[in-house]
């Protein structure tokens, strides 16, 4: 399909006396990673329930796929999966039951090679005989993606998908979300987090008192300031590279670490 996978247009939307949504206005690419981005009550999560036809706007229109989610609602719900802030899976079943659970669902064909396909992606088959109460906050998320992706959908929204979860579990997440694109899925991500857009996204949208009060790619959006001064800086690692440093990506200390001498030591 020609176009982009979400165009949204004056989309308004208010409860009561409080304006959440004032006209928003954004288009994303398809294939592509785009983040709203704001603070908590920005209206994130209200633009992604209106798009999923979960809540009706008020004013405005939006297509999703092609689909217009007031008049093509049905086809609209063909065309995505939502992944909410927290993982929607089955803590009693494995890891396999739960999407073949999934898939069963959705009437697809041979469900248990579908599961198998998706557990391997998401990096999940060692772990998929067990149940899911025993898995990590980075393996749930991923196994709720993975949930999401059943039956293949051309757009995935991502409802602050890292809330709760620690370092190396959003970096997990994050890995994921890249390889979603990278199989041309688009994904619609809403976060609170800046340095999560800056890695992940595409183009990068501020939501702000209800309005998109700037939209472009990261470079674009850097732009918007001075120019920068060039001076010398000694670089320091961030706390990010030394907890993986020490930890390892794989979970295991790294005893080659060289600890942090004190003073007295000095």
């Amino acid at each position: 399909m020609r176009g982009p996978a979400i165009q949204v247009r004056g989309l308004e939307k208010s409860y009561k006396t409080l304006r959440v949504l004032r006209g928003v206005d954004f288009e994303v690419a398809r294939g592509s990673i785009f983040a709203l981005l704001g603070s908590n009550g920005a209206g994130k999560t209200t633009v992604v329930k209106i798009l999923s036809t979960l809540l009706k706007a008020d004013a405005g229109t939006a297509s999703v796929n092609g689909f217009d989610i007031t008049t093509q609602a049905s086809d609209v719900r063909e065309s995505f999966s939502l992944t909410g802030q927290f993982a929607a899976v089955d803590e009693i079943l494995s890891g396999r039951e739960n999407l073949v659970l999934v898939a069963e669902l959705r009437c697809l064909e041979d469900p248990g090679a579908i599961a198998d396909d998706l557990l391997e992606r998401f990096s999940l088959t060692e772990a998929a005989a067990r149940r899911v109460s025993t898995y990590s906050g980075g393996m749930r998320r991923r196994l709720d993606i993975a949930m999401s992706l059943v039956g293949t959908p051309p757009v995935i929204f991502l409802d602050e998908p890292t809330t709760g979860l620690d370092p190396e579990a959003r970096i997990e997440v994050w890995h994921t979300v890249r390889q979603l694109a990278g199989q041309g899925t688009t994904v619609l991500l809403t976060t609170q987090h800046l340095d999560e857009a800056e890695q992940l996204a595409d183009r990068i949208a501020i939501l702000h008192e209800g309005r998109i009060i700037v939209d472009g790619t990261l470079a674009e959006l850097k732009r918007l300031l001075p120019p920068a001064e060039v001076e010398y800086v000694e670089k320091q690692p961030t706390l990010e590279e030394v907890f993986l440093a020490v930890v390892g990506a794989d979970g295991d200390i790294r005893t080659t670490a060289t600890p942090a001498r004190t003073s007295e030591e000095r």
